[in-house]
């Protein structure tokens, strides 16, 4: 999947696409759905599967202090796109600039004079442009007055329930990740690259495997059982996802015990399964007792898997 950094970098060979626009995060069963069907017309005109998103999002911009978190990382994004077969990911910087696009202009400047859209499949619920003043209406004139087509999707919905980035949040963060697992269509994961920490697993007999996680995430802090997969080797285990309050620390960080001996790992990209939800992060009053609980959890992850291996 080709990754093109900002409209300014779009060039004439770029020109002619099936379009879908959106945040994407998570890319859960709404979204699958909404890809297949460009994917589908993309196939049918012999033309690029293009998506347009956003970095921030706009509600991150907006509302900074109101987000409930991503559901995945920006690399689990990347990845979870390409898989679904976009031959193009054009991702916008959505700043002050951007966000008072008008959303005529958004058409026929971004849409029509730079990706040459002959196709745009949308949700229901699309809106754009400054004050998100641009719905269907508008798109199917300007359509008609520019030579592309527009198609929009219904509502996908599992037992009345809305496949939603909304519903997947909710879901997160109760640390229901069977749901989650439902309404993405596969396990919920988070993927990242193994940073070197501050080795006080090692010291306490539980060495671990840091992932950093640079934006707040949707998924309810505390400690899981989880699978693992790293150099193309599953391994179990159990994580703590959290700021580590027993070291008066802030930052969130993902922290893996892998069952086992998997050697150096540091430079690695890891991916993490979320199986099951043990308990909160908690502040432990020395080391010792947290020491004595990573124990416990490992204990507990093991009896999770050693019940559940089907």
């Amino acid at each position: 999947m080709e990754i093109i950094r900002g409209q300014h970098n779009l060039r004439d060979r770029h020109r002619g696409c099936v379009l879908t626009i959106g945040n994407f995060d998570g890319v859960h069963r709404g979204h699958q759905a909404l890809i297949a069907q460009a994917r589908a017309r993309a196939k049918e005109l012999g033309l690029p599967l293009v998506v347009l998103s956003f970095e921030p999002t706009p509600r991150e911009f907006f509302s900074p202090e109101s987000v409930a978190g991503r559901v995945v990382t920006f690399r689990s994004r990347i990845a979870l796109l390409s898989a679904q077969g976009v031959d193009r990911l054009v991702l916008q910087r959505f700043d002050k600039k951007f966000s008072a696009y008008d959303p005529t202009a958004f058409v026929e400047q971004l849409l029509v004079g730079k990706l040459g859209v002959r196709a745009l499949v949308i949700g229901d619920d699309f809106r754009f442009g400054a004050r998100r003043g641009g719905g269907i209406e508008l798109l199917r004139e300007l359509g008609k007055k520019h030579g592309y087509t527009i198609e929009n999707l219904d509502t996908v919905e599992l037992d009345g329930c809305r496949f939603s980035s909304t519903a997947l949040r909710a879901a997160l963060a109760e640390a229901d990740v069977k749901l989650a697992a439902a309404l993405l269509g596969r396990p919920y994961t988070l993927c990242g690259r193994i940073r070197r920490g501050l080795q006080l697993g090692r010291t306490l007999g539980m060495p671990t495997t840091n992932v950093n996680l640079h934006r707040k995430l949707a998924l309810k802090q505390g400690i899981y059982a989880v699978r693992a997969k790293v150099n193309g080797r599953d391994w179990e285990g159990v994580a703590s996802l959290g700021v580590r309050p027993t070291l008066g620390l802030t930052r969130c960080l993902l922290e893996t015990h892998l069952f086992g001996e998997p050697g150096e790992l540091y430079g690695s990209t890891m991916e993490v399964e979320f199986c099951r939800y043990l308990r909160p992060e908690l502040k432990f009053d020395s080391l010792d007792a947290l020491s004595v609980q990573m124990q416990r959890d490992a204990d507990d992850a093991r009896a999770f898997f050693a019940s559940n291996h089907a």
